[in-house]
């Protein structure tokens, strides 16, 4: 290797090894907390009540397709039977069975619609749920943060490692328990068209 690559290894060597002790001299001093999203979620008096109430709203939208899912299954089935044995030719020239065929086809093209729209509905009802939940965490979390006196909030799922002393999850849950148990989700409607 000639001299000229030695120094230019040597500098980026002496370049990278100070970009890696930089950031830590900063950093000493810093308080730095995290909180795992996931367990806010699923372990806090509203994220229960958020996930009963969304349970609730899918139970709910599918009663609602249901009895239009077994009409169409057992009409499905008597159509199956009289088109069974019989060849294209003999279907098309029956010209009533033809007409049967065909409102069966739209007839489960609109619940098939039905089906997408519930599907969106609760896309948008649990999308909105979630944003009312992160606003009623934000001020409780803001109140950890002032207690701790931190300056960085790191999310535990972003971590590679952490120490279970800065996890402040567990003090979040219960201030949120504490000053929001329920969370008003309704479900949204998908605008006709």
């Amino acid at each position: 290797m000639s001299p000229i690559k030695y120094l230019l290894a040597a500098l980026a060597m002496a370049f990278s090894s100070a970009a890696l002790v930089a950031p830590t001299a900063s950093a000493q001093g810093t308080v730095v907390i995290t909180i795992d999203e996931g367990s806010i979620l699923s372990q806090s008096k509203a994220g229960k009540d958020i996930q009963t109430k969304l349970k609730n709203i899918e139970t709910q939208m599918k009663n609602e397709l249901e009895p239009t899912r077994k009409s169409l299954e057992t009409e499905g089935k008597a159509l199956q039977t009289k088109v069974e044995g019989k060849t294209r030719e003999a279907i098309a020239a029956d010209a009533a069975l033809v007409a049967e065929l065909t409102a069966y086809q739209t007839k489960a093209a609109t619940y098939g619609q039905k089906r997408q729209v519930a599907s969106q509905e609760f896309q948008l009802t649990e999308r909105q749920a979630l944003i009312d939940f992160n606003k009623a965490i934000e001020p409780v979390l803001m109140e950890v943060v002032n207690e701790k006196k931190a300056q960085v909030v790191l999310a535990k799922s972003q971590l590679i490692y952490s120490t279970d002393a800065v996890d402040v999850t567990p003090l979040v849950i219960s201030k949120l328990d504490a000053t929001t148990p329920t969370v008003a989700v309704t479900r949204q409607r998908v605008p006709a068209q």
